[in-house]
């Protein structure tokens, strides 16, 4: 009986795991993220064939302790000092764009009657670095997976729509400066943001780049402090008093290990090892997360989710816009 049981729970993570390897090489070929590709292939896969109820506990194994782990070793890709590269109108630009985000993320979210974790997690993914940070954020803020699949579908939308849109729209009218600067405060991802700069120019490229690794770095402190507000207001929802930030263990080792790497210089083996790490079992639980999402919630959900993130897009926008005309950047 227990040899039996052992095996069931196992399959749910085989399961996950081998779509996360499929992903990847699938991945390779379309030029799509993995952690994307995986969660529409769990999506796809858990509407159309029915899974073992059995399974369920494997499934949830992957969907949570292997994200937790993945979180951990996403510390090892953040560095303070692109931070503080950018140069002070830079900087203030990046701050600003992002507090703004994130404030309008929380106001809007109550106003738009958006699922709440999941416009918390298009908002934080939005205002920072995309998968990643929804990922990050997710387990602290969501108890339903299912919003961390709408909010990283809605993310990856609207980041691939902006790295094909905004070239075409401003290259003519915009300096390579402004550009760099529009491209790199604003796109989801380090893929977006390299997609849209390059195909523009190198210069636009590597200075997008630059501004994006400066929004990269500030995943651990915007992490702390929209963790801290997102507890307050969970606890103003249930009428309790105690306000103490409470961070679960792999927040605790992400945030100790962020800092470590940007204080100590590590091989660029073990940098590279621990990306290649994290966004596998990313994958792996964004599977098993997809394997478990239903179309009808999905699309339930989605729509506001859809509406909401194409929004603050435009807010985000907006903000970097106004601050370059009045930083005269």
């Amino acid at each position: 009986m227990k040899n039996t049981r052992f095996f069931s729970n196992l399959s749910g993570v085989l399961l996950a795991l081998a779509i996360a390897i499929a992903a990847i090489f699938i991945s390779h070929w379309l030029g799509l993220s993995s952690i994307l590709i995986a969660l529409v292939v769990g999506i796809g896969l858990g509407n159309t064939v029915s899974l073992p109820q059995k399974w369920s506990i494997g499934l949830k194994f992957s969907s949570t302790t292997f994200l937790e782990f993945a979180i951990v070793f996403m510390a090892f890709s953040i560095d303070y000092s692109s931070f503080l590269k950018l140069g002070w109108e830079s900087i203030l630009l990046v701050l600003v764009t992002m507090a703004l985000a994130l404030w309008s993320t929380i106001w809007l979210g109550k106003r738009m009657n958006c699922p709440s974790s999941a416009g918390l997690l298009v908002g934080f993914g939005t205002a920072i670095c995309g998968s990643t940070a929804i990922a990050a954020l997710a387990p602290s803020v969501s108890k339903d997976k299912s919003d961390m699949g709408i909010a990283m579908a809605v993310v990856n939308l609207y980041g691939l729509l902006g790295m094909l849109a905004i070239p075409f729209i401003t290259s003519d009218w915009l300096t390579d400066v402004q550009n760099s600067i529009l491209l790199g405060a604003s796109l989801h991802s380090v893929g977006n943001v390299a997609g849209a700069g390059f195909a523009m120019n190198e210069t636009i490229g590597e200075m997008a780049i630059t501004i994006k690794l400066g929004r990269v770095a500030l995943l651990t402190p915007a992490l702390l402090i929209f963790s801290h507000f997102t507890q307050k207001m969970d606890l103003e929802t249930k009428n309790k008093t105690e306000n103490k930030l409470r961070l679960p263990w792999y927040l605790i080792v992400f945030v100790s290990l962020s800092i470590l790497v940007s204080v100590v210089t590590f091989p660029s083996e073990i940098l590279t090892m621990s990306k290649h790490t994290s966004n596998f079992l990313l994958a792996t639980a964004m599977a098993a997360i997809g394997l478990k999402v239903s179309f009808k919630t999905l699309l339930a959900s989605g729509k506001k989710g859809l509406i909401f993130g194409a929004v603050l897009f435009a807010v985000q926008l907006a903000v970097i816009v106004g601050l370059m005309i009045v930083l005269q950047l």
